[in-house]
């Protein structure tokens, strides 16, 4: 039996309900694949459910909604532990940097993060030289990403080391006129140092991560 994929027209709820799986199977390639590609792990799941090549694919607002619906029915314990594990090293990296203003934004700050993803920390200087040469001065490794046309902050990439070291730190480094004109979703999670430490601490009063603060 052929299993050829081919166009067929579907109502308003079909294609809700498509795009409702297509979300649902690529959180799970995200999850177990460490995809960072979303649009390849949207491409895949797509073929997976042999759906049709003008299938709508699901925003990436729709991806997260099904990471975290994947984290709850799916390892919610072992989930739990490895953000409370990465947002804690998030908060030592922010300490050390704390003179650039850093955010903690991305999964990490919003409670999606899966164990592949980075720790995304947004600073802000005049001159992203100057984060360069503090991390050098301290003897941190790191590895400058290309530039890439649609975003005009410089991103490094900083290899965790040691035995509590979770996820790689990627640091987007914005002039202070970056950070004001940058445009941001409203439900964005962004939080600074006193706001993730409060997290932190409600996470260990309650025994567990919940939905973070997203001023």
């Amino acid at each position: 039996m052929s299993t050829a994929r081919h166009p067929a027209r579907r109502g308003g709820f079909g294609k809700e309900r498509d795009r409702l799986r297509v979300a649902q199977v690529a959180a799970r390639l995200i999850v177990e694949h460490g995809l960072a590609d979303w649009a390849l792990a949207k491409r895949k799941a797509a073929r997976q459910l042999m759906l049709p090549d003008t299938t709508a694919m699901p925003s990436n607002d729709e991806i997260e909604v099904a990471l975290a619906e994947h984290h709850a029915l799916f390892g919610l314990e072992a989930h739990e532990e490895n953000l409370r594990a990465m947002r804690a090293q998030a908060l030592q990296w922010m300490d050390r940097l704390a003179e650039w203003q850093p955010l903690l934004v991305g999964g990490v700050a919003a409670g999606w993060a899966t164990e592949h993803s980075d720790i995304r920390l947004e600073l802000v200087a005049d001159d992203p030289k100057a984060v360069e040469m503090q991390l050098a001065g301290h003897g941190v490794t790191y590895a400058a990403l290309p530039a890439r046309e649609s975003d005009a902050a410089t991103h490094l990439m900083i290899e965790s080391r040691g035995r509590s070291a979770r996820g790689t730190i990627r640091l987007a480094i914005l002039t202070p006129t970056q950070r004001r004109n940058r445009p941001r979703k409203s439900e964005e999670a962004r939080l600074d140092i006193e706001a993730l430490s409060a997290l932190i601490g409600e996470e260990r009063s309650s025994g567990g991560p919940g939905a973070s603060e997203r001023p």
